[in-house]
C-alpha cells in the first residue's frame, strides 16, 4: 500500500482513504465532498486526523495511511500502514461495547463512554499493513 498524495480520495468501492505518513510536515485538505459529507484531513509523520461534517472520526499519532475506511452501522473497518506502532482512536457510538479484530486475530472488547471513544494499539512496521475490524456487540 502506498500513502495518499492528495491526502485524501473516494475509492470506487464506496470507500475513503487518506493519510500520508511520510510528510515531515502537516498537510490538510478541507472540504472533501463524499457520499453527501464533507470531510477534513490534517496528516504528517507525527499525526494523521480525519473529521466528517466537523465531527471527529479518527485520529493515530504518530500518523498513518488509512485505505478501505468503511463505516456502517455495525461499526468500522480499515485498513492502516505507518512507520511504526500506532495508537489509533475512533469516535464510534456513546456507551456502547465493540469487539476488536486486528488481522484477523480477537483483540478483545471495549467499551465507549459518553464521549464514544475507543483508543486501539496496532502494531506497524514500515511497508507493512494491518487490518482493523470494530464491530458493535
Amino acid at each position: 500500500m502506498a500513502v495518499v498524495k492528495e491526502l485524501i480520495r473516494a475509492e470506487k468501492t464506496g470507500e475513503i482513504s487518506f493519510g500520508n505518513y511520510e510528510l515531515e510536515t502537516k498537510a490538510k485538505l478541507d472540504d472533501f465532498k463524499f457520499g453527501g459529507d464533507i470531510y477534513k484531513v490534517k496528516t504528517c509523520k507525527e499525526i494523521t486526523k480525519l473529521e466528517k461534517n466537523g465531527l471527529f472520526i479518527y485520529e493515530s499519532v504518530p500518523g498513518t495511511t488509512v485505505t478501505g475506511l468503511c463505516e456502517t452501522a455495525e461499526g468500522v473497518k480499515f485498513t492502516v500502514e505507518g512507520n511504526t506502532d500506532a495508537q489509533i482512536t475512533l469516535e464510534l457510538m456513546d456507551e456502547a461495547e465493540y469487539s476488536i479484530n486486528i488481522n484477523g486475530e480477537d483483540a478483545g472488547v471495549m467499551k465507549t463512554g459518553l464521549g464514544g471513544k475507543v483508543t486501539i494499539g496496532v502494531e506497524l512496521s514500515e511497508g507493512e499493513q494491518s487490518s482493523v475490524i470494530v464491530t458493535k456487540k
